[in-house]
């Protein structure tokens, strides 16, 4: 791997060398490194671009990188992971895919996401998304994730947009058996001309079910965002919808929280705020010795973390 190549995969793995434990690298639409261990095994797809990732039972303190990255312009790269958790397993996924655009030609990544998460397992999934590269090509990613989410199963997901990402359709589903628990955070930043939109569902369909979903931006510039999440109980459940912008320059966000309920003993609840930077806490900063920009970077640093 070159110093782009590294730079990448810090940026959105952490990575300053090859991890421990399992990890499969994809670079340019092709396979560069994989190792799997005892209790984590990925196999490649035999029918389409991907890999299957097999967390066996009772899998504890375990974790499985799957970085993708892009160096070239001109790359279109679809990619199926599959995700099978086995029951009582606990386990860290990080994700995330960087684009490196120098280039007149659009790079793009699509990545399809499918998590089967089995009884009593627990699942921490990182993904973030980060552009780069001072050519005219686009930077485009379109992730696309579905959560199948077995009784008393529990899954984190965080999923960040740091920046320079110029097209971005987050489509999310979710579906949840009895006693299981779904927490979402969303954080993105937007700047320039980009646009993002995020639409989401999450089923609650078993007694006891419960959902957090959580969405933190800033749209910078010219930009604009769509956020439309959705939360559906169809049984006895609990589920919060939260979404809070801050906007600035000429950008437009559009928040879009929806709740629908089946059920009498469904308990859901949205909320959604945007407004601009507080000019109390910028006036703050600034008594510090902070100009107005740095003000503005801790606040929104703050604000997404």
């Amino acid at each position: 791997m070159d110093k782009i190549d590294s730079a990448l995969l810090e940026s959105i793995a952490g990575l300053h060398e090859i991890p421990a434990g399992a990890y499969n690298i994809r670079k340019n639409g092709e396979g560069l490194s994989r190792r799997s261990t005892a209790n984590i095994e990925i196999v490649p797809k035999s029918d389409k671009p991907g890999i299957d990732i097999i967390v066996a039972p009772g899998t504890k303190n375990e974790s499985v990188h799957i970085p993708v990255i892009i160096t070239e312009t001109g790359v279109d790269d679809l990619v199926y992971n599959d995700f099978y958790i086995g029951e009582g397993a606990d386990v860290l996924i990080v994700a995330g895919c960087g684009i490196h655009n120098c280039g007149d030609q659009k790079s793009e990544h699509d990545g399809i996401h499918t998590f089967h998460i089995g009884k009593n397992a627990k699942v921490k999934y990182v993904e973030k998304h980060y552009g780069e590269g001072d050519g005219k090509g686009e930077r485009i990613m379109n992730p696309a994730t579905v959560v199948e989410q077995d009784e008393n199963s529990v899954c984190e997901m965080e999923m960040v947009q740091i920046k320079g990402v110029d097209s971005t359709v987050r489509d999310t589903k979710a579906s949840l058996a009895a006693g299981a628990k779904l927490i979402i955070t969303e954080r993105l930043l937007t700047h320039g001309n980009q646009h993002a939109r995020s639409d989401m569902e999450v089923c609650l369909n078993g007694e006891d079910a419960s959902a957090q979903i959580i969405s933190r931006s800033v749209a910078k510039d010219g930009s604009k965002q769509i956020f439309h999440p959705n939360a559906v109980g169809n049984a006895k459940c609990r589920a919060h919808v939260q979404c809070d912008s801050i906007i600035m320059d000429n950008a437009t966000v559009s928040s879009i929280p929806a709740i629908t309920a089946n059920s009498a003993d469904a308990q859901i609840v949205h909320e959604a705020a945007i407004g601009r930077i507080n000019n109390d806490q910028l006036i703050k900063l600034m008594t510090f010795g902070m100009s107005e920009e740095e003000a503005e970077e801790v606040i929104i640093q703050g604000f997404l973390k």
